[in-house]
C-alpha cells in the first residue's frame, strides 16, 4: 500500500499517547501486519495472539495497546493507546482522504439536472449523472459519476453516493449516508400473482427510506413497498451483494454481511445481526439483537436475543452438537454394518 504521512502528524492524532524508543523515519510509506512490514511502515497489535510478533517486526512505528510490556527495536518507535485498531481506523481515514480527495462543490459540465430539481450548492455531482424532475439534493452531499437520482427523490445532508448507484423515483435517503458502487434502490419488487397459468405482474406503488448513518455496500438491492415503505433504520450496515425484498423493516444498527437475503414484508427489530449468506422467508419477525448465523435458513419468526444456525435453523449450540454427531455417522453405520455380518 503506498500512502505518505508525517510521523509528526500522527502523533498529533492522540495527544494522549505514551510513546518509547526514536526512529531516523521522518516520514511513514506504508501500512502493515507485523509480520509483513517493513521499514517506513506502520504496523500495529490488534489482536492479542499476535502480541510475539512484535518483538520482530521491522515497522518503524507500531500502534500498541497502554498495558503492552516490550522495548521497541533499534530505530522504532512504540505508539502506546488505548485502541490500535482505533488509532488505526483514524489514520487510515486521514490517509482515505489524501487517495480519494471528494470533487469540489458544483455540478459536472456532462451531468445533467433537471430544472425542477433542488440541488445544494454544496454538494458535488459527478460526470453523466441525471438528477431527476423535483429531486433534492442536500448539503455537502457527493453524487459520483453515472448516478441516476430519480423524481421527487430526497438525497439529505452529507450523504455519498458512489460511482453508478441507482436511487429510483421518490426514495427517501436520509443524512450521512453512504451507498456504494453499483447500488439500486427503490427497484420494483418481485410480486407476482398466478392467473390461469400466468405469472401476472403486480405492481409495487411504494418507496424506500433509508435513515440516517446507513452504510449499503456494493451492489446491493433495496425493493421498493408495494404500498407503503420498505425501511432501512439508523446505523444499520449492509454489505456487498445483499437482497431486500419489498416492504421491508430493518431496525436501527443492524448488520447485513454479504449475500444475505430477505424476503418481502419481514420485519427485523434493532440490532440484529445476519451472517453471510443467511436467508429470511417472507413475513417473518426477527426479534431484537438476534444473531443468525452464515448460511442459516430461518423460515419462522425469531424470538429476541435467539442465536439460530442452520438450514432449517436451529439453536446454536443445539445445531453445533448435531454437526458433531453428523461427523460420527459413518463411524456408527461401519459399527452397525460389522455386528449384523457377525450374526
Amino acid at each position: 500500500m503506498s500512502l505518505s504521512i508525517k510521523i509528526s502528524d500522527l502523533q498529533k492524532l492522540w495527544p494522549e499517547s505514551t510513546c518509547s524508543g526514536v526512529t531516523s523515519v521522518v516520514e511513514l510509506t506504508g501500512i502493515a501486519n507485523l509480520n509483513d512490514a517493513k521499514a517506513g511502515d506502520l504496523s500495529f497489535l490488534g489482536n492479542p495472539k499476535y502480541r510475539s510478533q512484535v518483538s520482530a517486526t521491522k515497522a518503524s512505528v507500531v500502534l500498541l495497546p497502554d498495558e503492552y510490556v516490550g522495548v521497541p527495536s533499534q530505530d522504532q518507535l512504540f505508539i502506546r493507546l488505548d485502541n490500535p485498531s482505533r488509532a488505526l481506523a483514524e489514520v487510515c481515514k486521514v490517509l482515505e482522504e489524501k487517495l480519494h480527495p471528494s470533487d469540489p462543490p458544483g455540478i459536472h459540465p456532462a451531468a445533467y439536472i433537471e430544472p425542477s430539481a433542488n440541488v445544494s450548492e454544496s454538494a458535488s455531482v459527478g460526470a453523466f449523472t441525471y438528477i431527476g424532475k423535483d429531486a433534492i439534493v442536500g448539503e455537502s452531499c457527493k453524487i459520483g459519476t453515472h448516478c441516476h437520482v430519480g423524481a421527487q427523490a430526497v438525497v439529505g445532508s452529507n450523504s455519498v453516493l458512489h460511482p453508478g448507484v441507482k436511487l429510483l423515483n421518490r426514495c427517501y435517503i436520509g443524512t450521512g449516508v453512504i451507498i456504494n458502487a453499483g447500488v439500486v434502490i427503490g427497484s420494483e419488487g418481485f410480486g407476482f400473482d398466478q392467473n390461469e397459468g400466468i405469472h401476472q405482474k403486480v405492481p409495487h406503488l411504494g418507496r424506500v427510506v433509508v435513515e440516517d448513518n446507513v452504510e449499503i455496500g456494493a451492489n446491493t438491492c433495496i425493493d421498493r413497498a408495494r404500498f407503503e415503505e420498505t425501511r432501512i433504520g439508523e446505523g444499520t450496515k449492509i454489505d456487498n451483494l445483499v437482497q431486500i425484498g419489498h416492504n421491508v423493516q430493518l431496525g436501527k444498527r443492524c448488520l447485513l454481511v454479504a449475500q444475505v437475503g430477505v424476503s418481502g414484508s419481514v420485519v427485523m427489530e434493532d440490532d440484529v445481526i445476519a451472517g453471510g449468506q443467511a436467508g429470511f422467508a417472507g413475513h417473518l419477525k426477527v426479534g431484537r439483537g438476534a444473531k443468525i448465523a452464515g448460511q442459516a435458513g430461518i423460515t419462522k419468526s425469531v424470538e429476541p436475543g435467539a442465536f439460530l444456525k442452520g438450514n432449517p435453523a436451529l439453536p446454536f449450540h443445539l445445531a453445533q452438537r448435531i454437526s458433531v454427531l453428523q461427523r460420527k455417522l459413518p463411524e456408527l453405520f461401519n459399527r452397525f454394518a460389522q455386528e449384523k455380518s457377525k450374526e
